[in-house]
């Protein structure tokens, strides 16, 4: 009973079943999510690497207009979306070496609304290719689905091209 007493004067009702959430946060944007995944003809090794070369993402990812590096963990990258730029910080999450990567926008004063999440995985295939499966939260807008299997494709185009060149 001594334990309960710390929380007599506290107030511990939590939202009734029919009750909406608190929001600390403005969120006048829907949240939308997608999965794809795709299979490429490169080993997982080098799939990995290449996904981790955060600077390259212009070059699959169209939105993403520029991206520096800042620590071990964080970027800032610029997004354009129907005809706006937006600069958000990017944090990795969990980095397991050739098997998955998780990344999320921190809020910041400039896109304090627009926020994205993700997380792409890494499976080796019997023929040394390997199988990518991203999976991409975000409220940025537009169609996720086509933006995601839009990405996997110009990933699978650039690592496929870049492994034919350096053989």
């Amino acid at each position: 009973m001594a334990g309960a007493a710390r929380f007599r004067k506290m107030n511990t009702r939590g939202s009734m079943f029919n009750e909406p959430m608190p929001n600390k946060w403005n969120r006048s944007r829907k949240m939308g999510s997608a999965e794809g995944s795709i299979a490429v003809k490169t080993p997982v090794a080098a799939v990995y690497k290449r996904w981790l070369a955060f600077e390259d993402y212009p070059e699959f990812i169209p939105a993403i207009k520029h991206v520096r590096k800042l620590d071990k963990n964080h970027f800032v990258a610029l997004f354009a979306f129907n005809g706006k730029q937006y600069e958000a910080t990017l944090e990795i999450m969990l980095c397991v070496p050739e098997r998955r990567l998780a990344w999320r926008t921190i809020p910041n004063g400039q896109a304090h609304d627009h926020l994205a999440s993700g997380v792409v995985s890494f499976a080796s295939l019997s023929d040394h290719g390997a199988r990518v499966t991203l999976k991409l939260t975000s409220n940025f807008g537009g169609n996720i689905s086509h933006r995601v299997n839009k990405y996997l494709r110009n990933f699978k185009h650039l690592i496929e091209a870049r492994g034919k060149t350096s053989e």
